[in-house]
């Protein structure tokens, strides 16, 4: 039994979930990720794991509502149990050895950034993060970046909070500032994080990304997570999803994670359809 202990509404289309999984908390990492199964019938989803507590055994995620899983995820309340709760699989990000590093983290991949974020403070290492959104009501996390590093820069696309504009112009402000990073650690959308490593690459800072395409089994017999990483094909569930950003191919990633949007949005119709005829 994975019950639901806490279920906590951080923004609009964002919810953030600890889930009683003591074996999972126990050798969870930053980077690492888990599959759950809602219910019996369920798909098999993946979600990064946001954070943990191996005194309390629990595991915390953080997911947008995107999709009929994620709508049925939702739909669960504090007390409820997942049917499934696997992990922690994938290889956690390293950090180890690192002195001094620039965390970018968009959107809902700052709940990914955070932990890693915590984990290089915990080392201390000095951390700089620059974290961004579309606007002030989707911002996540703010308070706990605060904690976790020793300069936070916030970001929004309209300005609505922190400064306006991209997460790669603050990271190239901070570069030219005469900020010499042993690695910078990009976590967000694909092309944000394309974007990130066109910057690191000018001047010539190793960039590692997480790579997070649709995952089936979680242990790379299926071949669905399937990268194209410096010419070679690479599983993201299991060789990353951590990669180095600069031999990525990512507008391959970007046209395979783009295949199935149909079918994602005829998931979610029916789940809006049963989820309806459920509650009346």
């Amino acid at each position: 039994m994975f019950t639901i202990v806490r279920k906590e509404r951080l923004n609009p289309t964002v919810t953030k979930m600890v889930i009683d999984a003591p074996y999972v908390a126990r050798k969870a990492e930053p980077g690492q990720f888990i599959i759950f199964r809602a219910h019996e019938d369920s798909e098999r989803v993946p979600l990064t794991i946001a954070d943990f507590d191996r005194e309390q055994g629990t595991v915390t995620i953080i997911y947008q509502i995107v999709g009929g899983s994620t709508m049925e995820l939702d739909a669960m309340n504090e007390g409820e149990a997942l049917c499934d709760f696997v992990g922690p699989l994938g290889v956690k990000t390293h950090t180890e050895g690192l002195k001094k590093v620039a965390v970018v983290g968009g959107g809902v991949g700052c709940a990914i950034a955070y932990p890693v974020t915590k984990k290089l403070h915990e080392q201390g290492a000095t951390v700089h993060a620059v974290v961004g959104f579309r606007n002030k009501d989707l911002v996540i996390l703010e308070d706990e970046f605060k904690a976790a590093s020793d300069r936070l820069v916030m970001m929004t696309d309209d300005g609505s909070h922190g400064e306006k504009g991209l997460v790669t112009a603050a990271l190239e402000k901070l570069i030219q500032e005469g900020n010499e990073y042993d690695e910078v650690i990009a976590i967000g959308p694909l092309v944000m994080m394309k974007f990130v490593c066109a910057v690191t690459k000018k001047y010539n800072i190793k960039t590692v990304v997480s790579m997070n395409p649709i995952m089936i089994d979680g242990t790379g017999m299926c071949g669905g997570c399937r990268l194209t990483v410096g010419g070679e094909t690479k599983f993201a569930c299991v060789d990353g999803p951590d990669f180095d950003g600069h031999l990525v191919d990512f507008d391959e990633a970007m046209k395979r994670g783009s295949m199935y949007r149909e079918f994602e949005q005829h998931a979610r119709e029916e789940s809006c359809n049963l989820l309806s005829k459920e509650v009346n």
